[in-house]
């Protein structure tokens, strides 16, 4: 999946379109629900070097989405996946969008980050 992939199914399943609210990172953009606002995943390009891989000063696509902390475990110990790049990393995981990871576990992810963001308390 391809970030403007990510963008597309959100804005189809839940009519949502990317905030970009950086200035000085103009290409994280953040997808958060209409009524509380909680974000449910943001979509950036940092260099691999930030997320201890090869090629350090080359840029990837990343998307970070809640997670069930039962659930984070399992995925760090795949390919494809890792911690969740500025947050809460027992509650959020990364995932990198360069084809390791099958498009149909990453729509699952957001579809489960929706969720989880939705419920008022959780945390």
């Amino acid at each position: 999946m391809t970030r403007d992939d990510v963008f597309d199914y959100i804005k189809k399943e839940y009519l949502t379109e990317p905030e970009y609210l950086w200035k000085s990172f103009p290409d994280y953009a953040v997808m958060r629900h209409g009524g509380n606002r909680k974000w449910f995943a943001v979509i950036m390009n940092v260099k691999r070097g930030r997320l201890g891989m090869d090629e350090e000063d080359a840029y990837i696509d990343i998307i970070v989405v809640k997670c069930d902390p039962a659930y984070v475990d399992e995925l760090l110990r795949r390919d494809g996946f890792r911690p969740g790049y500025h947050m809460n990393q027992r509650n959020w995981v990364t995932v990198l969008l360069d084809n390791t990871v099958a498009d149909g576990e990453i729509t699952e992810l957001i579809d489960a980050s929706f969720i989880l963001t939705q419920i008022r308390g959780h945390r």
